[in-house]
């Protein structure tokens, strides 16, 4: 019974709803969330119609952020970042779209918020410094990226944006760096947990949320020998 309403549930967000969602989002939008303010233009992820962003920053309401350095890679719109700044962080936020970096600086002044904004290819025009806090909501999906916009969605076909996020990740950060990533269950997360430990890390769950369509999962990246660690 679950199975052929989860596989409904599909077909009629593949049939119905994404072409709707393609045609809404062609034109600049307005979204707020928890007092947050966003313009975000076509080709910039959209937290408000997917599940990620939002389970993230919820994930992030419960930890310390005042007065922490806090990176957080692959922006976009901005709204994790804008949330950090808004509880004391001194927020570095990143992106490697061109018009994603665009939208932050809008939104950045929409909200009178005092954050970095920096156009670099994951750690690529990053200054060399730790962090206390990083968070990623990366591109999961196994594809080529063919644009600026669809790197927001696909990390390679073998997982090569994993492989730098990991490969870099001890640069930026020092021994009680909070790493938090979130995942869902559609992704390879075998071929991505190979990748963490390729480079000395593991993947320890830390929160599991189902909606209607996926699960979501919140990770803490961890000095390890490699794997998921599940809690």
């Amino acid at each position: 019974m679950i199975v052929a309403l989860e596989r409904t549930i599909k077909y009629v967000a593949e049939r119905f709803y994404k072409p709707w969602l393609v045609r809404y989002l062609a034109v600049t939008r307005k979204y707020v969330y928890r007092g947050i303010r966003l313009e975000i233009p076509p080709g910039v992820f959209h937290p408000g119609f997917f599940f990620s962003s939002k389970f993230l920053l919820r994930w992030l309401a419960r930890q310390p952020l005042e007065g922490r350095s806090f990176l957080e890679l692959g922006a976009g719109s901005g709204l994790i970042s804008l949330f950090a700044a808004g509880r004391g962080a001194v927020v570095t936020a990143t992106d490697i779209s061109p018009v994603a970096i665009q939208c932050l600086q809008k939104n950045r002044e929409l909200n009178s918020a005092a954050m970095d904004i920096i156009h670099s290819d994951l750690y690529t025009s990053i200054p060399q410094q730790s962090y206390d806090v990083i968070a990623v909501n990366p591109p999961f999906y196994r594809k080529h990226p063919g644009s600026d916009a669809e790197k927001a969605w696909y990390c390679g076909a073998d997982g090569e944006y994993f492989d730098v996020f990991f490969g870099g990740l001890a640069g930026y950060s020092h021994s009680r760096t909070d790493v938090w990533m979130v995942l869902c269950a559609g992704c390879d997360l075998d071929m991505i947990s190979g990748l963490a430990a390729r480079h000395g890390w593991a993947l320890e769950c830390v929160r599991t949320r189902r909606n209607i369509i996926e699960r979501d999962y919140i990770f803490r990246i961890v000095r390890q020998a490699g794997g998921i660690l599940w809690n």
